[in-house]
């Protein structure tokens, strides 16, 4: 009978937590847009247990609440261009759509509208898109201002690198709350400008933090020749650009902020963490294709909401690329191996206590579950590594010794 492989969560979690809280190797997060969902709040922007709203919608709820605040004549031409394509369908590729149409039709008409039109639907979506996306942090400790102590709570070798995909200033209000220093492209004090030299350069101390918004941010504008950060909510111009079709000016953000990305993979001894991220982005998913084939000392770990039959995309890169892991609800794929989650028995209170931090069994007919998954989980994690000291814990047959440097790029083993 052959053996289902299995993995076991207990020494992946060792291995994580030995690596975040030595503050040597360079690590950085990838936050998607999953992760503002992690969050659920009340009409008080309060946080709930049960019965919340998301802080701010995925995509999917994203799109729904950008075309639903739109008026009928723009609901019809979407739903029209929607019908144009087999590929998915959401408000950053009809963003797109528009945006290409208004660039390359001129005078001309499609479906009634002319470049011109286009352009303004594109800007009505914009302006949807920052509405929706327009939420502030609770008050309450959360999951950022988690994510921000772990930040801020090691002495390091390298800034932490934060890359997102997400408009929201829910990262810059964090850091902001908490003193803790970052910096994201842009210097300046009257009108912050973006300075592409910047980003590319390692002058910082490591105690700063670095923030990269990919497909730009609320706040961001045009101004003569360059983009500036204005700080105001409701500027969207810049938001989810078709960066290669824009002119210099606005093209520069968004390569610059790309190329900083394949940089950060491309450097020695560098760890990605991925929380809240989908693998659907085609853009940011063929530059860590890219730098995993080219770098195999940079290591990928995507922690993933759902089961792994539910995460194909970021199945199918971590089965052809040995150096990413993905972390499922209920199974792992490591060195290119997929396999359910298999822990050890507890053999002291302080590891049981440390396990519930990423591992469900609360009851006995519960199904039991890897948490890491779940952004606001993974925060909290994070933030324990500092205060959860867990040498003099782990149980003899767990403590890794010399092979904890030997995983440090893949953390946990496999076994059949």
């Amino acid at each position: 009978m052959k053996n289902t492989p299995l993995h076991n969560p207990d020494r992946h979690m060792i291995d994580l937590r030995q690596i975040l809280s030595q503050g040597r190797k360079r690590v950085g997060i990838l936050i998607g847009a999953g992760a503002p969902t992690a969050i659920r709040v009340n009409e008080n922007n309060e946080i709930v247990a049960d019965n919340g709203d998301p802080l701010i919608p995925d995509v999917a709820g994203l799109t729904e609440a950008v075309v639903s605040a739109l008026d009928e004549t723009d609901q019809k031409i979407i739903r029209t261009l929607q019908s144009e394509t087999a590929d998915i369908v959401n408000v950053e590729s009809i963003l797109t759509r528009a945006r290409r149409l208004s660039e390359a039709i001129a005078a001309s008409t499609v479906h009634g509208l002319d470049g011109p039109a286009y352009g303004n639907l594109a800007q009505r979506i914009c302006d949807a898109i920052g509405d929706a996306v327009n939420s502030r942090l609770p008050a309450s400790s959360n999951p950022y201002s988690e994510l921000v102590s772990w930040i801020a709570g090691t002495h390091r070798e390298h800034s932490v690198e934060l890359f997102t995909p997400n408009y929201d200033l829910l990262m810059e209000e964090a850091f902001e709350r908490a003193r803790v220093p970052y910096f994201d492209g842009f210097t300046g004090s009257h009108m912050p400008f973006f300075d592409s030299a910047s980003v590319s350069s390692d002058v910082l101390p490591a105690r700063w933090a670095l923030l990269w918004k990919l497909h730009g941010s609320l706040g961001w504008k045009i101004s003569g020749d360059s983009v500036v950060r204005t700080g105001r909510r409701d500027t969207t111009e810049l938001i989810y650009p078709e960066y290669l079709k824009y002119d210099q000016v606005g093209r520069l953000p968004y390569s610059a902020l790309f190329e900083r990305l394949r940089s950060f993979l491309m450097s020695p001894d560098t760890l990605l963490i991925c929380s809240g991220f989908s693998f659907r982005d085609f853009h940011i998913r063929a530059v860590l294709d890219e730098a995993l084939a080219a770098n195999a000392h940079t290591a990928l770990l995507a922690f993933q909401y759902g089961m792994l039959t539910e995460e194909s995309p970021a199945a199918d890169l971590a089965f052809s690329r040995p150096n990413m892991s993905v972390y499922a609800s209920d199974g792992a794929i490591v060195n290119g191996v997929q396999g359910s989650w298999q822990p050890e028995p507890i053999q002291t209170p302080e590891w049981a206590h440390i396990r519930q931090t990423f591992w469900n069994h609360t009851a006995q007919h519960e199904q039991e579950q890897f948490l890491l998954g779940d952004f606001a989980k993974l925060a909290q994690f994070l933030a324990l590594t500092q205060a959860q000291q867990i040498s003099s814990s782990l149980p003899a047959e767990l403590q890794g010794g010399e092979q904890v440097g030997e995983r440090a790029r893949h953390p946990g083993t496999t076994r059949a």
